[in-house]
């Protein structure tokens, strides 16, 4: 098939980690893949599988934007696309323009948040032909708001190329890693991954970190990702938490890492203490390493996770009921071990890349089938 992907994200979350995995794949299996990304897109040099004559820019400012939406428009004819996937919900719009004026062509949109959409985005994704959720909450939520027919709605949950994690962990060396990154030698390590703001609840990481910090000396935390508000605002909040909280000798803080697995495999727990997940991509990944992990009881999170057999699940924003758990684990390394090893097993079974791009294809040709 000839399959328009599109995204006009400047950071890379989970979503875009979906796209990226989502089409290096389907051009893996023979399907002729173009991505139109927005300028300076951080995406781009990982689209690896994609012919870079394959790969535009166009502004994509907003969703009223309509000279990026008449280029799309364009581009889809010319390069005679059958399916139109889109991953923003600022870009729906101008996806759903660029369809309507190619007649042959499908709109598919995923979604990828749990916030709801607007009433406007009912009216102007009227000629939508399947929306992917990448979740049970998420096509729970879409099937609340009542703006698409719900044989529309389909549920392909995000895949993790387990292969890859699984072999980050077998050529892990641990005292290389922790000596390059210029953390210490010895003790615990526990981290976190994910954009810092507020719904991701890093101060609850934090607070964590600090009724631990006494009860393992020499146990350190690690905090992996970048803050992308205007003024980096989120990031001083945190710092400033930090700081008041004595913890700058224990708390490491890193930013974007190219590779994430081997940050995954350093972690004895790899811990989530975000407010809300449609999904919870890094707790999967984090899973395929083998690593054990604690997670708030979000939606996406308890979708993942069997407690007690492939992770822990704690309240949502309880310091005190996270800490204990990791604490619980890092006094029993046979049940780290035991809920690693199942936690990667079941990664394998149910949450594989090739499922996923399977499930994916199978949803556009139904596009397709079922007018």
């Amino acid at each position: 098939m000839k399959i328009l992907q599109i995204s006009s994200a400047r950071t890379i979350g989970g979503g875009e980690r979906h796209l990226i995995d989502l089409a290096n794949s389907l051009a893996v299996k023979g399907h002729e893949v173009h991505v139109a990304l927005s300028p300076r897109s951080p995406l781009k040099t990982l689209l690896r599988g994609i012919p870079e004559e394959n790969i535009v820019t166009l502004p994509m400012r907003n969703a009223l934007d309509a000279a990026s939406a008449l280029d799309l428009a364009r581009l889809i004819s010319r390069k005679q696309i059958e399916v139109v996937h889109v991953h923003m919900a600022r870009d729906y719009p101008l996806a759903a323009y660029a369809t309507r004026r190619n007649r042959s062509s499908r709109l598919i949109i995923t979604r990828h948040v749990l916030f709801p959409l607007s009433r406007l985005h009912g009216v102007t994704l009227s000629n939508v032909a399947r929306v992917i959720a990448v979740s049970d909450a998420v096509a729970r939520r879409l099937q609340e708001q009542q703006l698409f027919p719900p044989d529309r709605i389909v549920t392909v949950h995000n895949g993790i190329d387990a292969a890859r994690f699984s072999a980050a962990r077998l050529n892990f060396n641990r005292e290389a890693f922790r000596q390059r990154r210029g953390l210490p030698a010895n003790g615990f390590l526990i981290g976190t991954v994910g954009e810092i703001n507020p719904l991701k609840g890093h101060e609850d990481f934090v607070r964590t970190a600090a009724l631990l910090a006494d009860r393992f000396p020499d146990l350190h935390f690690i905090i992996a990702g970048e803050d992308s508000s205007l003024h980096n605002e989120h990031l001083a909040a945190l710092e400033k938490l930090i700081e008041e909280l004595g913890l700058k000798e224990r708390v490491h803080r890193l930013g974007w890492l190219d590779d994430i697995s081997e940050l995954y495999c350093a972690f004895d727990v790899f811990v989530s203490t975000s407010h809300s997940e449609s999904f919870g991509l890094a707790i999967a990944e984090a899973m395929a390493c083998g690593t054990p992990v604690v997670a708030s009881a979000t939606d996406g999170a308890v979708e993942i996770i069997a407690h007690g057999t492939t992770g822990l699940l704690v309240p949502v924003a309880d310091a005190n009921a996270t800490a204990d758990a990791i604490a619980r684990l890092l006094a029993n390394e046979e049940q780290r071990q035991e809920i690693g090893k199942a936690g990667r097993a079941s990664i394998d079974k149910r949450f594989g890349l090739e499922l996923m791009v399977s499930r994916t294809e199978e949803v556009y040709c139904e596009a397709f089938s079922k007018e």
